[in-house]
């Protein structure tokens, strides 16, 4: 009786009642009245078999059944277990690209903050070289315009000298006779032979 659980006996009273109850209908429909009931007779053992052979089954296939279901009963929950990991590895990597889709605004606006300030920086730079390279040629030009000026000048002087020269020499041969030349050639003479 160690084996037998209060549940067992629950069974073992239903079915007792139940073959009881058949067993005295059966009794009585025998000895009542003349009445012959042929269904009595014949199914009420169909029937009591019946009821035996599921209650047989029932305890043959309790165990069975118990331990499928258990184990469906497992499965299951396995396999929710695996699907709520599931559900929280698919929001985390949701909540992950949320978070970088986020951060690709920032960096994006990052990114072209830091173009828009190598532009500035290139264009001040260019504007920087730009006017150094406008200082070396206006001093190149203002060399050149001095030596220019100054190859004028030189050369303006060596024409007033020439015409002053020539006018000079016009001026001298108008002032000076024949005479004078002759006297002129002599003592030049004198002093290239003393």
């Amino acid at each position: 009786m160690g084996n037998f659980k209060p549940r067992h006996f629950k069974v073992a009273g239903l079915v007792t009642l139940i073959v009881t109850g058949f067993g005295a209908v059966a009794w009585a429909s025998a000895d009542g009245g003349g009445v012959h009931n042929s269904w009595l007779e014949i199914d009420t053992w169909k029937v009591l078999n019946f009821g035996i052979l599921a209650i047989a089954g029932f305890f043959i296939a309790k165990k069975p059944v118990a331990q499928f279901f258990s184990s469906r009963k497992r499965e299951i929950e396995d396999e929710l277990k695996d699907l709520e990991q599931l559900r929280a590895a698919a929001e985390k990597k949701l909540a992950e690209y949320q978070a970088k889709f986020k951060n690709l605004d920032q960096e994006s606006k990052l990114i072209v903050e830091e173009y828009i300030k190598q532009g500035e920086e290139a264009r001040q730079r260019i504007l920087a070289e730009a006017k150094d390279q406008a200082v070396k040629l206006e001093d190149m030009a203002k060399r050149t315009i001095e030596q220019e000026f100054k190859a004028a000048k030189a050369k303006l002087m060596q024409e007033i000298v020439e015409r002053a020269m020539e006018q000079a020499e016009a001026v001298i041969k108008e002032s000076i006779s024949s005479e004078d030349q002759d006297n002129l050639v002599e003592q030049y003479l004198k002093k290239v032979v003393a």
